[in-house]
């Protein structure tokens, strides 16, 4: 294995939530190690922060190989409601290049001006539904502020 690996599996198991963050970032390209699927499901599944959740998400969304599909689509077969939100905005932030404004540690440094549009994750109660209760995949929902 290479110390980068080994790094970043160490990373995932970090009580620091921007370890376990950085983790998910370094562990995405590692994707097709069975090692790294099981660290990475571990952390798109993370119980204590959802930015765990959601950059860990778009690392792998951005990655984009069938390995990655498949991660994703097993977290969110065990998702809870809130983590499947994040799930979903972390892919969602990779396909719509969320990232201007990151720092290098991962959070959003711009604001936005009270008034404008912004996504939100779409609720629980309306990604429900549908043929015994299978989850549909809508878009974001806007909202004004």
């Amino acid at each position: 294995m290479t110390s980068g690996l080994e790094a970043a599996l160490a990373g995932a198991s970090s009580s620091s939530w921007s370890q376990r963050v950085r983790a998910g970032r370094d562990l995405a390209s590692f994707a097709d190690v069975p090692e790294a699927a099981e660290a990475l499901v571990r952390l798109l599944l993370d119980v204590e922060d959802s930015a765990v959740t959601r950059r860990t998400a778009e690392a792998l969304a951005r990655v984009g190989t069938a390995a990655v599909t498949r991660l994703i689509a097993l977290a969110g077969a065990e998702a809870d409601d809130s983590q499947a939100d994040w799930i979903q905005t972390g892919v969602h932030d990779a396909l719509a290049g969320a990232d201007v404004g990151r720092s290098a540690q991962g959070t959003d440094t711009t604001r936005q001006p009270t008034g404008v549009d912004q996504e939100q994750p779409l609720p629980a109660s309306a990604r429900t539904g549908g043929a015994a209760g299978v989850r549909e995949q809508p878009g974001p929902v806007r909202r004004c502020s």
